[in-house]
């Protein structure tokens, strides 16, 4: 059975800022502390996917590009350490992302404003010199931080291989029809689902409904992500909601969305099925959420299985 996993992103250097609130414009705060570290919503998902695979699980690859530049070295001891295989273009030219991250202090919410860099550059013509790598993989995994043409053509060779495909839609961007049909499943959160479909997302029943609209234009399966309420997960057949696992107090929420994609990617490529699948994804999302930053807070298989009580 194929388990590997092929991920298509951007890799930023995150610059983390906590303090009790953002400054207004033209204002000058005090802040309580500041991290230098790896992040991006593709590698912070393939870090996540490889912890979380162990070492009996299949491989993770990481499609990206990058500068030459100190923040490229970080990418690449980053992904050593963590086993992921990286496929990088290099892009002299251009330098590798960054990320602008506010955390307040008070509640670990974050905002972030992302530099994507050479990042930003991903081609059709890169994800095409990869195709057999995504012919051979069992997910396929993207998001929008890299140009709408590269996901779009890593989606489609993903379908052409047999891989299950998944479009974690964030940021939140129009998404044509054709783009959301090549989706097995789509994991927005809340914001994001209104972002894309137009329901505001507040109840159960707000989810569903913005679920029925990704169902409608194509998508086989969507995962509205919740935080600390969970997901809920819509098919044409099936619907159930999982509650948010707790491993601790919350220290941010900086890389949930990323853990949680990750462990479906790795759930998903191991066979599980969709409600084990979901369940596994928020627990590593719920160990995530308890350490600072984004890629260090990615747990281990040996973490999500205690988690999970298995």
């Amino acid at each position: 059975m194929r388990q590997d996993i092929v991920i298509l992103g951007v890799f930023v250097a995150d610059t983390a800022y906590r303090a009790a609130r953002q400054p207004h414009m033209g204002e000058t705060i005090l802040g309580d502390s500041f991290a230098l570290g790896p992040g991006g919503k593709g590698s912070n998902q393939a870090v996540a996917a490889a912890r979380a695979s162990g070492s009996a699980g299949g491989k993770v690859h990481f499609i990206t590009r990058l500068g030459r530049d100190p923040f490229a070295d970080m990418a690449r001891a980053t992904w050593s350490e963590a086993g992921v295989i990286p496929v990088v273009t290099e892009d002299p030219d251009s330098y590798t992302g960054a990320a602008y991250i506010f955390v307040e202090a008070g509640s670990g919410d974050n905002a972030i404003i992302v530099s994507p860099g050479a990042a930003g550059n991903i081609s059709a013509a890169d994800v095409e010199a990869q195709s057999a790598l995504i012919h051979r993989a069992a997910v396929f995994v993207t998001q929008l931080e890299q140009p709408m043409d590269a996901a779009l053509r890593g989606l489609e060779l993903a379908r052409q291989g047999g891989a299950r495909t998944i479009l974690n839609p964030a940021p939140a961007a129009p998404v044509s029809d054709a783009m959301l049909s090549l989706c097995d499943i789509v994991t927005p959160n809340e914001t994001e689902a209104e972002g894309i479909t137009g329901v505001k997302v507040a109840t159960r029943a707000d989810a569903e409904a913005a679920a029925d609209r990704f169902l409608e234009r194509g998508v086989g399966a969507a995962i509205i992500t919740l935080g600390e309420k969970g997901a809920l997960y819509r098919d044409r057949t099936t619907t159930f909601h999982i509650p948010a696992l707790s491993a601790g107090p919350v220290l941010e929420t900086t890389g949930a969305g990323d853990a949680f994609n990750g462990g479906l990617a790795v759930a998903i490529a191991q066979g599980l099925g969709p409600e084990d699948a979901v369940r596994f994804g928020c627990a590593t999302a719920g160990i995530s959420v308890t350490r600072a930053g984004t890629a260090p807070s990615m747990p281990s298989l040996s973490e999500i299985m205690a988690l999970l009580g298995a």
